[in-house]
């Protein structure tokens, strides 16, 4: 089953409509209060991600699901390029600042896609390499693959974060990926799991 799509551009305001979308879905499979509770809470966290990344192009939202397997699907259409040298030049370390907390890196790895040079130029976040999946020419950032990669006892930092992230402890994986123009952010749950 596919949702309906919800439409974004700059200037809409249409994010507000993401957790009705997600009570939708949640009625129409018949879902339990809980699980619900859970489709709405993963689609709320999603509405600070959507709200950054719409500068970079036009989005949409959408659920899928077959059996008790969801995902939450954002999808951008990239019309601008990235300076992010320019950018970070601002900064008194020359660092991204905003790389932190789980929903900060999401954020960055999609940044880290759109433009080749930031992966050089930001080599410094070894969250970055530490998410990374390569299926033939598509790469992705895996938010299960930096979990599975960091080690609690050497990066206590890393590893706090990810225990107080609500996506990061609600979601099976969250997966950023861009094909061409096309970036897309995809956070798994299997609800069958509660």
């Amino acid at each position: 089953m596919v949702s309906n799509k919800l439409y974004f551009t700059k200037m809409s305001d249409n994010f507000r409509n993401i957790p009705a979308e997600a009570e939708k879905v949640a009625a129409f499979n018949e879902l339990s209060h809980k699980k619900m509770l859970r489709l709405r809470l993963l689609a709320e966290e999603l509405i600070g991600m959507m709200s950054q990344l719409v500068q970079y192009g036009d989005g949409e939202f959408w659920i899928e699901n077959k059996g008790e397997k969801y995902e939450l699907h954002i999808k951008l259409i990239n019309k601008e390029t990235v300076d992010r040298e320019k950018l970070l030049s601002v900064s008194s370390t020359g660092k991204n600042a905003a790389a932190k907390g789980i929903m900060g890196k999401l954020i960055c790895a999609v940044e880290y896609m759109i433009d080749e040079r930031s992966k050089v130029a930001d080599a410094q976040y070894d969250f970055y390499g530490m998410g990374m999946m390569q299926y033939g020419d598509y790469a992705a950032w895996s938010l299960m693959n930096y979990r599975n990669n960091v080690d609690e006892a050497s990066n206590e930092e890393a590893w706090d974060e990810l225990e107080k992230s609500i996506i990061a402890n609600l979601s099976d994986d969250v997966v950023v990926g861009i094909i061409g123009q096309n970036i897309n952010v995809i956070v798994k749950k299997d609800l069958s799991k509660i």
